[in-house]
């Protein structure tokens, strides 16, 4: 075996590392704190049904998307099938709009609904694709942002075209400023329809939202979004299955609580009083985790936007779970549906995320039944400084039933199991500081190069993950730790 590299975290960005590293001759061992692989991308069973604990949207899967390259590379497998319509979003009572995966038919159907902004929403979708379109060429060799050595800005550098100047002037706008220039406002029922895509994707909303990255996740949906059959965690298993394969090691229920260097040797202690060797650490935890588990004359190594982000919460999420019988009215839904307040706005039961499962997926229910993943953002700290906890659980629970009732009126009559999960709960199960999920919001303060880089002043430390660049959801995570296994492999190989 080569190096010994060592993995905090099981979730999709440290899998992702660890299996490029283990196809190519180093030796990993992973170490999750919880029951289970995936972190925001994992699952939990109940009363015979399987749950994924977050939205089961896939994306990346498609030919040049990061999860394809990989399990390409790694030659692995995933049951998965490509939406035309990929969701439906409810503007409360007023408004439903399809969300659909070829452009034009999505466009000609915004166009639709707001017939008297038709012009000014062709001009947005233009300047939107215009974008997006740049930056997938970047896409293609996915170079490192912010880049922190020479090779990287050579990288980055050798990654650019002519064209690419086309994004520069973009740099520093939010998503908000290209909306006023096609003639929308901050109120404006459209931008509504708008932020609703951005708070899933990006954390935040137009008036905030990096403009490049927002245009991107706008865009991302019509290259393809899937369906995995049984959920986003069968990603992570896989890539488990491959670590093992290659001889490394993947242990759960083994939480890191001390993180500490002796020579040229990281040394990692569990809970359980186990000691961990190794040449190479990847963090695959948020970047709040490192000022509890990183020997404090190491973390005061790490840049100031580090540390500081470290003190920085971030949304969390309220998240309900239902099992249901299966009947005619949930044949004719999308499997994603959104439902967004005429208030604009965007958490605590305002905005919910709705994730059916297939009929006939029995990874998730056995035939007959379905389950579904309903989520809203929240604030952590309303959480954990709340008098009456199990009250206003209660009161957010009806508040997204209600919502719900929306986009699946039949469903009260179709409800056999339910549960729900507060950022208390998330940190429980997933160890997640406070319950914080989704990484930072996509600003123009936390993203592109004022983003965090997988790379730290620490030799051979490497952060990956929804904290680091380039942000939330696995697409994200899987880069960061495409990256993480780029540098350590010194860029002598591609995926």
């Amino acid at each position: 075996m080569g190096e010994k590299i060592l993995v905090v975290g099981g979730g999709i960005g440290g899998l992702t590392a660890g299996a490029l590293l283990a196809e190519n001759g180093y030796d990993i061992t992973v170490l999750e704190g919880s029951n289970e692989w995936g972190g925001c991308a994992g699952k939990f069973s109940r009363k015979g049904f399987l749950f994924p604990v977050g939205a089961t949207l896939g994306m990346g899967f498609e030919k040049g998307g990061i999860h394809k390259r990989v399990i390409d590379y790694l030659n692995l497998s995933v049951t998965s099938q490509r939406l035309d319509h990929i969701m439906t979003v409810h503007i409360e009572n007023k408004m439903q709009i399809q969300v659909l995966q070829d452009r034009l038919e999505h466009l000609n159907n915004l166009k639709s609904h707001f017939q008297r902004d038709k012009l000014a929403i062709e001009a947005f979708y233009k300047k939107i694709w215009k974008l997006s379109n740049e930056v997938k060429k970047l896409m293609i060799k996915l170079p490192t942002i912010p880049p922190q050595n020479m090779r990287e800005w050579t990288f980055l550098l050798q990654s650019l075209s002519p064209s690419s100047l086309k994004l520069f002037p973009y740099i520093n706008q939010t998503l908000l400023s290209l909306l006023r220039s096609c003639g929308f406002e901050e109120d404006h029922l459209f931008t509504q329809y708008i932020d609703g895509q951005l708070i899933d994707s990006m954390q935040t909303t137009s008036k905030h939202c990096q403009c490049i990255l927002g245009a991107l996740a706008l865009d991302i949906y019509h290259e393809g979004a899937f369906y995995v059959e049984g959920g986003l965690y069968v990603i992570a298993e896989l890539l488990v299955h491959h670590i093992k394969e290659k001889g490394g090691q993947a242990l759960k229920r083994r939480k890191v609580v001390n993180v500490n260097k002796k020579g040229n040797e990281w040394v990692l202690s569990d809970q359980k009083g186990d000691t961990w060797h190794g040449s190479h650490v990847i963090f695959n935890v948020p970047i709040h985790s490192l000022r509890e588990i990183l020997n404090p004359a190491l973390f005061e190594q790490l840049p100031l936007k580090y540390r500081k982000n470290a003190s920085t919460p971030t949304w969390g999420a309220f998240t309900m779970y239902l099992a249901l019988k299966e009947d005619q009215s949930l044949d004719k839904l999308p499997l994603f549906q959104q439902v967004i307040s005429q208030e604009n706005k965007l958490s605590d039961g305002e905005h919910i995320f709705l994730s059916l499962s297939k009929k006939g997926d029995t990874l998730r229910a056995p035939n007959g039944f379905r389950t579904l993943t309903i989520s809203t953002h929240t604030d952590v700290n309303r959480w954990f400084n709340m008098e009456n906890y199990k009250e206003n659980k209660l009161q957010l629970e009806q508040k997204i039933f209600n919502r719900t009732q929306i986009a699946i009126p039949t469903i009260e009559d179709q409800i056999i199991y339910k549960l729900s999960g507060s950022p208390k709960t998330w940190e429980r199960f997933t160890h997640r500081p406070r319950g914080m999920v989704g990484g930072f919001p996509q600003t123009r303060h936390n993203s592109l190069f004022y983003s965090l880089s997988h790379r730290t002043p620490l030799k051979n430390a490497w952060l990956c993950g929804d904290s680091i660049f380039p942000g939330a959801g696995t697409i994200g995570a899987s880069v960061s730790g495409y990256h993480v296994f780029r540098s350590i492999t010194n860029y002598n190989i591609q995926i």
